[in-house]
């Protein structure tokens, strides 16, 4: 008689579990590279980061020049609300004046047995209703009523400073919006660019954050004698002066938004350079190079502004021989840069 055995019962899942398995090898071997079908992203170069940072430095002073321009606005908005401002607190110490003489009348009268109605309104606390019925003023005798007339005046002009304070007021809180968005620009791109140089080692920095132009540029160290032979080139004694202090300010740092007279940004140097030859310069880049004659390359003198990128975003000064000296970006100092180290857009005489 045979034995019978029971058939062993596969252990449940067990398909499942070598079907994970499967995959989960697999999948590593995708990811380790052995499937052949996926890879991870290269790594950059050093020079791909270079140029990277590059690209972010000139958007950043783009954003600059934006948040320059706008800054310009919201300090004009402020001197014109305080001017307001100002304005409409003589007039109120004026008004006050007024009604303190009309208030002496007033009290002559009342002892006298009454007070004008002309009086009773002038001295109302309630500018609106004191406007509304201001024809009761020619009740007064003439004399008061001249007074009443005076008084009438001031408060319709305050009340026309105050509407063009409030108008002010928009305007600046909207400037302000306006530069905190750029402000917030600015500092993200430099922010990415520094967390890209931090990436590479100190010898893959060389040359960071500057186009080939500017790297061959810095074997150039100029001495007074080149500065004083750049100035004598100039057109006119303050295209010389600007061209001197330019020469003054090589190796102060780049500031974003500075204007000296220790630290600039491209167009803080060049208005800080006309500003020591006497000469007013709007804040930025796009502005400057409307502020004199468009001169083309080959004209080119010392003194004259030079513009760079179609967004006219950065700005240099000519010192002759192909070379300018500008504030590059927060990488470089200020410094001497042949001119075709960028793409050029423009240049102006000022003066």
């Amino acid at each position: 008689m045979g034995t019978h055995r029971r058939p062993r019962r596969r252990a449940t899942g067990g398909g499942r579990a070598r079907t994970a398995a499967t995959i989960t090898l697999a999948g590593a071997a995708t990811a380790t590279g052995l499937g052949g079908t996926v890879h991870a992203d290269p790594q950059p170069t050093a020079a791909q980061v270079r140029a990277k940072v590059d690209q972010l430095y000139q958007e950043a002073e783009a954003a600059t020049e934006k948040y320059n321009g706008a800054k310009e606005k919201a300090d004009a908005a402020e001197r014109r609300l305080e001017k307001l401002r100002d304005e409409a607190a003589r007039k109120e110490d004026r008004l006050n004046s007024a009604r303190e003489a009309l208030g002496s009348v007033a009290a002559a009268q009342y002892r006298s047995g009454g007070l004008d109605p002309a009086l009773q309104l002038a001295l109302s606390s309630d500018p609106d209703r004191y406007l509304d019925g201001a024809a009761f003023a020619e009740r007064a005798g003439s004399r008061q009523k001249a007074t009443v007339g005076h008084v009438r005046e001031e408060l319709r002009d305050i009340q026309q400073l105050r509407g063009a304070a409030r108008i002010e007021v928009t305007s600046l809180k909207s400037r302000r919006a306006e530069l905190k968005r750029h402000r917030e620009t600015v500092t993200g791109k430099l922010a990415e660019a520094r967390r890209l140089l931090s990436r590479l080692t100190v010898q893959e920095r060389t040359g960071a954050g500057e186009g080939a132009g500017n790297r061959a540029s810095r074997a150039s160290s100029p001495g007074p004698r080149e500065g004083l032979s750049a100035s004598a080139q100039a057109p006119n004694s303050r295209a010389a002066a600007a061209v001197a202090y330019a020469y003054q300010k090589l190796g102060s740092p780049y500031v974003w938004g500075a204007t000296g007279p220790n630290a600039f940004d491209c167009s803080g140097l060049t208005q800080a350079a006309y500003r020591a030859a006497g000469v007013s310069l709007p804040r930025t880049t796009y502005a400057q190079i409307g502020a004199g004659r468009r001169v083309s390359r080959s004209e080119l003198l010392p003194g004259d502004l030079v513009f760079f990128y179609s967004g006219i975003s950065h700005v240099g000064i000519y010192v002759g021989n192909g070379r300018m000296i500008h504030a590059p970006n927060p990488s470089a100092p200020v410094r001497v840069a042949p001119v075709d180290e960028m793409p050029f857009e423009g240049a102006a005489r000022v003066v």
